[in-house]
Order: C-alpha cells, then structure tokens, then sequence
C-alpha cells in the first residue's frame, strides 16, 4: 500500500530535524570539534606569537653575525667604525624588519599581553612573562634602536668620541636586545607546552 503524499512530507521533515538536532548537540558537546577543529582566537594568536619571535630570533642572531660586521668596522686606533653607505645599502629596517618585526611582531605582543593577563591557570604566569619581556624589547626598539639606527644612517662619518661612543652603545645593547628575544620566545614556548 503507497503512503500518502503528506505523511513522505511529514516524516521527512521531521527526520529532518532530527538530524539537525543532533548534529548541533554533537558539535556542541565534542570535545573534537572544540579542541582540535577550531582552535580559539587566543591558542592562534599564541601559535602565531610563538612562530614570529623564532623568526625574528633567528634573523636577528643573522643580522649579529653577518650584517653588523658590514656596518660597524673595528679599527686598532679608533675602535667601531660606522660604515653608513653599507648600512644605507643593506636598509635591513625597511627591507625586512618592518615587515617581521616593527609591525607584526608589536602587534602580536599586545595582542597576547591582553589575553595572557585575562588567561588563568598554568599558562598565565608563563604567557604574561612572555608578553612582558617582548614588550620590554620592543619598547627598547622604538625608543633607541629604530631612532639610533637612523642618526647612525644618516652620518657620513664618526669620528668624534660621541658618535664612537654611540655606535659602541648600540652594539652591546643590541646583544641584550637580542637576548631579550631569546628570552621571549622560549618562555612563549613554555606557554605552548602547559594544558589550556
């Protein structure tokens, strides 16, 4: 006997909804979707934190060891020498760190010094140090390495005490600069170890 054309519709709609029920409390309560699926705002704002400071690391312990001796010559008689023409050249500020650092990376650290203040648990004291000591790092470039850098540029020669006096300064700043970062990024690490 063929069921009616009405009581298909019914049973089908009412299927229907039952599936959408279902999928909707099974999306809700998995802890499948919820943990591995869709990682939160915070986990990939961490994950993309942790992966620019290895990279600025990184291509600041390059630009220490093969760049800085191309801008900072060493005499016996007058010590660090600004060779500004090879910084001008290279313009590693523009070409690469503006794009690495200067914005991603600053914005990347107060964005997870906000959510690392909000978190609780294992991660926060960790995640909140991290946060803090880029921060502290990235202060310290805009105020004096970005603006130093530039003079620095900009002068054809410094043969003054001053001037020597400066680019020694800079130099032995940017190891703590660099430190910093180090610094950073493995306590970033640690956060990506700890449970959420």
């Amino acid at each position: 006997m063929p069921a009616d054309k009405g009581s298909f519709q019914r049973n089908s709609l009412h299927l229907e909804s039952l599936n959408r029920l279902y999928f909707s409390q099974f999306i809700q309560q998995s802890s499948f979707f919820k943990e591995t699926m869709v990682p939160s705002i915070s986990e990939t704002l961490l994950w993309a934190f942790v992966i620019n400071l290895g990279i600025a690391c990184g291509a600041g312990l390059y630009e220490t060891r093969v760049v800085l001796p191309q801008w900072f010559n060493k005499s016996p008689t007058a010590g660090l020498q600004v060779n500004s023409g090879a910084m001008r050249q290279t313009n590693s500020g523009l070409r690469f760190w503006a794009y690495v650092t200067t914005g991603p990376l600053t914005l990347l650290t107060l964005a997870n010094l906000v959510i690392a203040f909000q978190s609780s648990g294992p991660r926060h004291d960790w995640w909140l140090a991290a946060a803090l000591v880029t921060l502290l790092e990235r202060m310290g470039t805009f105020a004096y390495f970005i603006p130093t850098a530039i003079r620095l540029m900009k002068s054809e020669a410094t043969s003054s005490l001053t001037g020597l006096a400066m680019v020694t300064r800079w130099v032995r700043l940017n190891s703590i600069r660099e430190l910093l970062t180090l610094i950073g990024w493995l306590l970033a690490l640690r956060v990506l170890s700890l449970p959420v």
